[in-house]
């Protein structure tokens, strides 16, 4: 048993001092005083409760040389009459029909690429209706711009968690992609295998979307943003990731059922992959949840319960540093163990679907609508 907590603490420890290597890293962009033209480009499907206030959030930041593209991806709520009637007293803003969704194509995906080719500024900042900027953001996000830059950026908004289950699963989005990415590496190389992207919140130039295939390169991917930030770095374009707490917020989900679902959806193209779930489960279980249960076993003093002890330490330190930080709930932190269990419990029913070929209904359909060539 000794072994065994020795192990834990280990296991416990690595991601503890890489978060807090890469939190030191992690920055949020100056004001620039620049203005270069910026296209918002928004995919919204059967988004009538958050579309108004994702473009009311915009508009209040002032920002001069903007255009506001909504998508509306056949809802079949009032989504474009809303954006309609804003549409008309703001002439930044356009609104479009998505058309058809082709075969061998994820519906995002497939949205995003129509709202790229209509967009008619230089930079484009790819964001979904959930997303609330702050009034400062745009500015900000034009910081990144100078030439030497990194061709795509992306950032992890203030997560607003309301329900049982998002204040449990939802927080662990910036424990694992600060626990396990190697951002000096990131930075470092273009490798696709040392990179991180949110869909929440995607800005590139035009010229480098194109360069790289754009969305039509991962047009089958459900984890978008990850996949094309990888295809930028398959091109030889750099990717980074920078701290968008006080850049925006995204309340993500607002039901249980949305929260599970969501998140797997996405997990076999992250840590449900293949290749990568029983490492992932080792760390996770080996580091995260194993040591509550060994300190409970041994409540005693003793060897085992003292390193028991130390790798809960080396476990709670990132989630309070983050729960400080990026202002999360502290319900999450005090349950983080059980938290864990849950996200690996996502992860295999992520890689088991998709084995199975039982893709997560996502607003009404599948995901990704197969090629004719594969298997339903």
């Amino acid at each position: 048993m000794l072994t065994a907590a020795v192990i834990c603490f280990v296991l416990a420890l690595i991601p503890c001092i890489l978060f807090i290597r890469n939190s030191t890293a992690l920055s949020v962009p100056d004001l620039s005083l620049e203005r270069p033209g910026v296209s918002v480009l928004i995919p919204a499907r059967d988004e009538a409760e958050n579309i108004a206030g994702a473009l009311k959030s915009i508009l209040a930041g002032g920002y001069p040389a903007l255009e506001i593209i909504v998508l509306d991806d056949h809802s079949s709520d009032d989504t474009a009459r809303i954006v309609s009637e804003i549409a008309a007293l703001n002439p930044q803003i356009r609104l479009i029909t998505g058309a058809t969704l082709p075969e061998g194509w994820c519906g995002k995906n497939f949205a995003l690429h129509q709202l790229a080719a209509a967009a008619g500024h230089d930079w484009l900042l790819f964001m979904d209706a959930d997303v609330r900027l702050s009034r400062e953001a745009l500015q900000r996000f034009a910081n990144c711009t100078p030439p030497g830059s990194p061709a795509l950026v992306s950032g992890v908004p203030r997560q607003i968690t309301r329900g049982f289950l998002e204040q449990l699963l939802i927080p662990l989005i910036h424990f694992v992609l600060l626990g396990f990415l190697p951002m000096k590496r990131m930075r470092r190389t273009t490798d696709p295998a040392a990179c991180a992207a949110i869909g929440q919140l995607l800005f590139c130039r035009r010229e480098s979307y194109l360069a790289a295939g754009g969305h039509a390169a991962v047009r089958g991917k459900i984890h978008d943003a990850l996949a094309l930030a990888r295809q930028f770095r398959q091109c030889g374009l750099r990717t980074d990731l920078i701290d968008a707490t006080p850049l925006a917020s995204c309340r993500m989900y607002a039901r249980a059922g949305e929260v599970w679902r969501g998140l797997v959806k996405n997990a076999h193209e992250g840590l449900g992959a293949p290749r990568l779930i029983l490492p992932v489960t080792l760390m996770l279980a080996g580091g995260q949840i194993a040591p509550f249960i060994l300190r409970a076993l041994h409540p005693e003093v003793s060897p085992v319960a003292a390193w028991s002890a130390a790798a809960m330490f080396a476990a709670y330190t990132p989630r309070v540093m983050a729960a400080i930080r990026f202002r999360q709930s502290w319900l999450s932190v005090l349950l983080h163990p059980a938290g864990v269990l849950l996200l690996l419990i996502i992860q295999w029913e992520g890689l088991i679907r998709q084995l199975l070929k039982r893709p997560v209904l996502w607003r009404g359909r599948p995901a990704a609508r197969p090629a004719a060539n594969e298997l339903p």
